[in-house]
């Protein structure tokens, strides 16, 4: 189970923050929703340990993570910025999501590429990301995010910009991770995203 409680944030000189305080199964999604500003992407940032909270506490399984690095929490994020290295090959830009010496197994090599083919990207391995339009980099990250196998994936717009087969195919795959017990917290303005991902709802 994932728990926030009671989770505060304020900007500097921000007269009012943010209280989060929600509860999430594993395999389960949360859809939150709610107007530019509202707090999605500060609660994400939270979340994933870009930010450090006011007060208040995360938890995973009973165990508080609110002050661990970002690196060490059972979490991965997409984030509208796509956050692709620009030197590196798409190949490998998913390959350091997996391991970050590269030290790859045949079967997480043969995972990238299954990836890739699912998302319309089997022939861009080797391409780099200045190479490709927003929606391909959005591809790119989500597969990437998807085979680090951790329990809670954050997304935040990650559908944005892709045409619809491409949507499909990464809703799919969404779909396949809660099935396997990975908990969503999905931030998005699509309604058909939230009415196909979700099984709770969140308006800020």
């Amino acid at each position: 189970m994932f728990d926030v409680k009671h989770l505060c944030f304020r900007y500097p000189g921000q007269t009012d923050g943010w209280e989060y305080h929600f509860s999430l199964a594993p395999g389960h999604c949360v859809a939150i929703h709610g107007a530019s500003g509202s707090g999605k992407t500060t609660l994400l940032n939270l979340i994933a340990g870009f930010l450090q909270p006011d007060s208040g506490t995360i938890h995973w399984e009973g165990k508080a993570i609110e002050q661990l690095e970002p690196w060490n929490r059972p979490v991965t994020t997409v984030f509208q910025e796509h956050n692709l290295f620009e030197h590196l090959d798409v190949a490998t830009n998913i390959g350091l999501g997996l391991h970050p010496g590269l030290k790859l197994t045949p079967e997480q090599t043969k995972e990238i590429q299954q990836g890739l083919e699912r998302t319309g990207l089997a022939a861009f391995g080797t391409r780099m990301p200045g190479d490709l339009s927003g929606g391909q980099r959005q591809r790119v990250a989500l597969v990437r995010a998807i085979l680090r196998r951790q329990p809670l994936l954050l997304l935040d717009e990650p559908l944005t910009g892709l045409d619809t087969e491409a949507k499909a195919s990464l809703r799919s795959m969404l779909l396949e991770e809660k099935s396997r017990g990975v908990a969503l917290i999905l931030a998005s303005h699509d309604e058909d995203d939230r009415k196909l991902l979700a099984d709770h709802y969140w308006n800020l």
